[in-house]
């Protein structure tokens, strides 16, 4: 099987997006904190990983191989990420600055399960209210789409907690409410 050259080429590419993609998934999850789940998968990557370049050390006289190794590598590194974007693991903060202050933006968002804190705010242009909102990765997008519909002018800036502790927010997101 491995003297057919397009089969050599298709298996090289494709442990190499194997490879790449348990790479990109085992460095999210250190990062999250999700250590043994990383350490087990590590084992999977190098196994795939030493399978695959052996292949391409072995077969160096065809250039061929060694652009599919390339190409399997660039591949992996976007499946990795549509896996990382699918798991949306963690949590995300979402600050809202709406020029309109007497919006009930902040009660509509907590009846949907969100957890909101609201201030008021000074802008160049005046009263500003400026809300900060802590939801599951899984339900940033939805979150977005329901701000911008809520105000289509909100300035939004998002970015991930290293860590969190305390409030009711913890509570209501163990009994479901954001997957109604």
């Amino acid at each position: 099987m491995l003297e057919n050259g397009f089969m050599m080429l298709a298996i090289i590419l494709v442990i190499n997006i194997v490879y790449v993609s348990f790479f990109t998934i085992r460095m999210i999850l250190t990062l999250k904190g999700y250590r043994y789940l990383a350490a087990g998968i590590s084992v999977i990557e190098i196994l795939v990983y030493v399978v695959g370049l052996g292949l391409v050390l072995d077969n160096l006289n065809k250039v061929q191989n060694l652009l599919a190794y390339a190409a399997g590598y660039g591949i992996g590194i976007i499946v990795g990420s549509k896996i990382e974007e699918k798991l949306a693991l963690g949590y995300i903060t979402v600050n809202v600055i709406t020029k309109e202050y007497d919006r009930d933006l902040p009660k509509l968002l907590r009846e949907q399960g969100y957890g909101v804190t609201s201030w008021a705010a000074q802008g160049l242009e005046g009263d500003r209210m400026a809300i900060q909102v802590l939801t599951p990765r899984k339900y940033e997008l939805k979150l977005y789409q329901q701000i911008k519909e809520l105000d289509p002018k909100a300035f939004i800036i998002a970015y991930e907690p290293k860590a969190i502790h305390g409030g009711f927010w913890v509570k209501t997101v163990k009994r479901g409410k954001l997957e109604k």
